[in-house]
């Protein structure tokens, strides 16, 4: 989460925009459909040392940003031990998400994607509830090797 008043470049944002395809790096929510604005979250956030460097910086859409905050671990729901959240630049989401058979709930399938889903609260029932709907005209769920409509 930024600092208030705090921006990154321009230039910083658009590769930002670029590399995530217009979708949140956590959930996968698209701009597109969610009628919300991604923000540039700070994977490490600025006030525990995190550059704002493109290998710090991803999208997020407002719910997965207001949840994550500060955050850079949890707690795995499955051993009660702590974890790192999962990190988008250094993490392949295929490796530690995956869609729920109906393709609304993001279902963490290591410690730290199951404590992201968790700490992020990834399914929430809002958003559950809009993905539902997004299913039905098949906006949901993002494939992973296109962008989003």
């Amino acid at each position: 989460m930024s600092l208030p008043g705090h921006r990154v470049s321009t230039a910083l944002r658009m590769a930002v925009e670029e590399l995530d395809r217009g979708r949140c790096a956590y959930c996968r929510t698209a701009e597109t459909i969610s009628g919300s604005r991604l923000s540039i979250d700070h994977i490490e956030p600025r006030s525990l040392g995190g550059a704002d460097e493109i290998a710090n910086l991803c999208q997020c859409c407002r719910a997965c940003n207001e949840f994550k905050a500060t955050s850079t671990g949890g707690t795995d729901p499955l051993t009660g031990a702590s974890a790192q959240l999962f990190h988008p630049r250094r993490d392949e989401w295929e490796e530690h998400f995956r869609w729920s058979q109906d393709g609304v709930r993001v279902i963490g399938l290591t410690p730290s994607g199951r404590a992201t889903v968790i700490a992020l609260r990834m399914n929430h029932a809002t958003v559950v509830a809009a993905r539902r709907r997004w299913a039905t005209v098949g906006w949901h769920p993002p494939d992973s090797d296109v962008s989003a409509p």
